[in-house]
């Protein structure tokens, strides 16, 4: 039957607004910084008018947050499989070097970390993400000790942390040019590190 009032189809007309609302905090903060982001721009750029975003999402730190959290909701990202941990880790560090060096694909995640160190709501959502993620490359670590490649009680968020981390450095630390020599290095580094139990889980 019909739907009630005040219900909400799931995926109708609210979510398409939230991901509406999304992608133009996006283009804002891409466009203009965390500190040139304003609700007058979500609403032109949205369609979605000021008052609802401000009832619905509170201002600017909100619809920050909840941009970022919606991202997540909708990432469908996995871990490589390559056939060995060599191969994932150069493959994850490959794919980090790829991501924030293509302007197709850098603006967005690299004005959300420039925005999470001015926002203490964007830092949040950006942890939450980042915890999400780096959970997701277990698979990887799992498949490297069942195949005797690291002892067992390796700790797959530290390794994917020591992937990213050199990476990471260069591109929003220091300013450094990144490479794909340098995704290789990182690799090759977090390899031997693993596989002489740097990362095993110690209570």
């Amino acid at each position: 039957g019909r739907a009630g009032p005040g219900s909400v189809r799931p995926g109708g007309r609210t979510a398409r607004t939230r991901a509406a609302v999304r992608d133009a905090v996006l283009a804002g903060l891409v466009e203009n910084g965390y500190p040139g982001l304003t609700v007058e721009y979500v609403a032109d750029h949205s369609g979605v008018h000021k008052t609802t975003l401000y009832r619905r999402w509170g201002g600017i730190e909100g619809l920050l947050a909840d941009a970022l959290e919606l991202t997540g909701e909708d990432d469908s990202w996995t871990p490589p499989d390559t056939g060995t941990l060599d191969g994932d880790l150069r493959a994850l560090a490959q794919e980090i070097v790829h991501s924030f060096t293509d302007p197709a694909t850098a603006a967005g995640p690299a004005a959300f970390i420039a925005a999470a160190f001015q926002s203490a709501l964007a830092a949040d959502a950006l942890r939450h993400f980042c915890t999400e993620r780096f959970a997701r490359c277990a698979p990887v670590v799992a498949r490297a000790v069942d195949r005797g490649e690291v002892p067992s009680g390796t700790d797959p968020g530290a390794v994917a942390r020591a992937v990213s981390a050199p990476l990471f450095l260069r591109l929003f630390i220091t300013r450094e040019p990144l490479a794909a020599a340098d995704a290789d290095q990182a690799a090759e580094a977090v390899l031997a590190a693993a596989r002489a139990g740097v990362y095993v889980h110690r209570p």
